[in-house]
């Protein structure tokens, strides 16, 4: 009798991380790699190179010649097993590296004091308040970090049920690596030196809070590290900014907060 077909649950991925020849996790994208196609070795030294996977950064292994390798996968790659079970999770995967290389792999995180992740923003920071912006605190900035932007926008411009585009509230860009947050009510005077002040989609630089014409609108609050400060801008737009970070993306975090008016 013929053995019964079994499907393959693995799935194909475009980058896989590999120890001593095994691979740990697969990917299906990667934030800062660009189009290089070559393998990455995440060796000891502060001018490594460390694209991100899901906001992760890799770590290097300091105890042992060991190192985890990131590189784009073959058309037949497929998704690694351990112990007989797949694994996809990149978070399990980067926690296999961290545990083969003697580290915790921390992610960026962004939060606010203010409010929770997809909490109810406060009014105080809205068209109906003081239309101040909200106080954010960061931490786990990826090594080799040369500067952050921070971006608030709103994909559920004008309705949620209908949405026809995205508003940006807020861009900064060049705000420095050693920073751990910013301040409720940041004023631009009060920014650190060097940083650029975007254009929202009020045509002005700062910040606009949530003022959704119909429903509860989601603002992500958007946090990237990138591994270059950025040149040649003046006064960019959202897609200036993002255009150029491309490339130079180590981590990324998000604090999705809703808001709603009261008057309706």
């Amino acid at each position: 009798m013929p053995a019964k077909h079994r499907s393959d649950p693995c799935r194909s991925f475009n980058f896989v991380v590999e120890l001593d020849g095994v691979i740990l996790g697969g990917f299906s994208e990667v934030s800062g790699l660009g189009a290089n196609t070559d393998p990455i070795e995440y060796r000891h030294g502060p001018d490594d190179a460390r694209p991100t996977l899901s906001g992760h950064a890799l770590l290097p292994d300091h105890r042992t010649t060991r190192s985890p390798r990131l590189r784009k996968s073959t058309s037949d790659a497929r998704a690694p097993r351990q112990h007989g079970a797949l694994v996809t999770n990149p978070q399990r995967a980067l926690l296999l590296v961290a545990l083969l290389s003697g580290g915790p792999a921390m992610a960026l995180e962004l939060s606010s004091p203010a409010f929770g992740s997809g909490a109810t923003i406060p009014t105080r920071y809205t068209c109906e308040g003081g239309d101040v912006s909200p106080p954010l605190e960061w931490r786990g900035i990826p090594s080799g970090t040369k500067s952050l932007v921070l971006i608030v926008d709103d994909p559920d411009a004008p309705d949620p049920r209908a949405p026809k585009m995205t508003w940006v509230h807020w861009v900064l860009a060049n705000l420095p690596s050693d920073l751990k947050g910013l301040p409720e009510a940041v004023a631009p005077g009060a920014l650190p030196t060097g940083t650029i002040e975007g254009v929202n989609d009020w045509k002005r630089t700062g910040y606009g809070g949530p003022c959704p014409p119909i429903g509860r609108h989601r603002y992500f609050h958007k946090l990237y590290a990138l591994d270059r400060v950025l040149t040649g801008l003046d006064r960019p737009t959202k897609a200036q900014v993002e255009g150029a970070m491309q490339g130079h993306v180590l981590g990324h975090a998000e604090l999705v907060g809703t808001y709603e008016k009261k008057g309706r």
